[in-house]
């Protein structure tokens, strides 16, 4: 079946091919056929009770020189399209939150939303981790001084971050003794008027904050474990790790096992989960990547089979609403 397939995603010219899984998902899609839409956040729109999306028709390819071409703008239904994939990075913020509000009823219209936009709204990619007694470290989440300095003392090792940020931004270690620790839970609340994360230190860090990519509840056979640079303790591929593509581990199909059942009940067709030692550390919902770098090292087909899987969900809501893309 002709699929059409809308991508609502940060701007197509800024990103990086050779790692970016968004445009990973494109190649896909266009391999089987789909007729491509690409939108940003600001394109789309609600009138009387219908959403829009201002699209314009898209075509990738694999080169690193001229990767993309965009056709005229169009504005038309965003059922008009049979799936719709919310690629937009973080931040998570209220426009991000009103975003989902809109997709939300354009998947009440017909229109499959990958993933479910009640999910990017609830599922809080540092929160929904602490769903899951027994895997996440020690962690608060708090805005008051004196309880983060309670926690570090407590730990005496940890690591701040925000709860909307991604790509290592604001990510903080600090320990008990930190002649810096005040500066550092006044910037991350903005002087106790945010909420922010603290867990405990993993020192297993140093072997890599692992990717496991996590397709319909299933984790993908092989994780990237991204390896920080000299004294930097973050292991993100933007603040400057290496990745490398491992097999996963018992203790990273363990936890995937845990995890897999909540994912497809919430809808969560496509999700990346971070490993770090023994410990779930997060559960990145909203634009996951590492496709690219997997599928590279590790012979796999990610978005192929994340498409696969698009297209049979989406014809399936086709035939539920009666109507074909390639008859409207």
């Amino acid at each position: 079946m002709n699929l059409r397939l809308a991508m609502v995603m940060d701007s197509i010219g800024s990103i990086n091919i050779k790692k970016d899984s968004s445009f990973a998902m494109l190649l896909a899609a266009q391999k089987r056929g789909w007729e491509l839409g690409y939108l940003e956040l600001g394109d789309l729109l609600l009138r009387d009770q219908r959403v829009y999306g201002r699209s314009r028709p898209l075509r990738v390819r694999d080169d690193p020189k001229d990767w993309f071409e965009l056709g005229d703008s169009q504005l038309a239904p965003l059922d008009a399209f049979d799936a719709v994939l919310m690629r937009k990075d973080p931040p998570f913020d209220m426009e991000y939150i009103y975003a989902t509000y809109l997709l939300e009823r354009a998947q009440q219209q017909g229109c499959l939303v990958v993933n479910d936009p009640r999910a990017l709204r609830d599922a809080n990619e540092k929160i929904f981790a602490i769903d899951f007694p027994g895997l996440a470290p020690p962690h608060l989440i708090a805005r008051h001084s004196t309880d983060l300095r309670a926690f570090i003392a407590e730990q005496q090792d940890a690591v701040l971050k925000p709860l909307d940020g991604m790509g290592g931004r604001s990510v903080f270690r600090v320990r008990h003794n930190d002649p810096n620790q005040g500066v550092i839970i006044e910037t991350l609340t903005d002087h106790g008027k945010r909420f922010c994360m603290a867990q405990r230190f993993i020192p297993e860090i140093s072997h890599g904050d692992k990717r496991v990519l996590m397709i319909d509840g299933e984790p993908v056979p092989y994780m990237l474990a991204r390896i920080p640079t000299g004294t930097d303790s973050r292991g993100n591929l933007a603040a400057g790790a290496t990745g490398e593509v491992r097999p996963l581990g018992d203790t990273e199909r363990t936890i995937a096992e845990r995890i897999g059942p909540m994912l497809r009940e919430r809808g969560i067709l496509f999700a990346g989960i971070d490993v770090i030692g023994d410990y779930l550390t997060e559960i990145n919902i909203t634009s996951p990547t590492c496709i690219r770098e997997i599928d590279r090292d590790g012979g796999t087909d990610i978005a192929g089979d994340l498409m696969d899987l698009v297209g049979h969900i989406a014809s399936n809501y086709i035939d539920a609403f009666g109507r074909r893309s390639d008859a409207r």
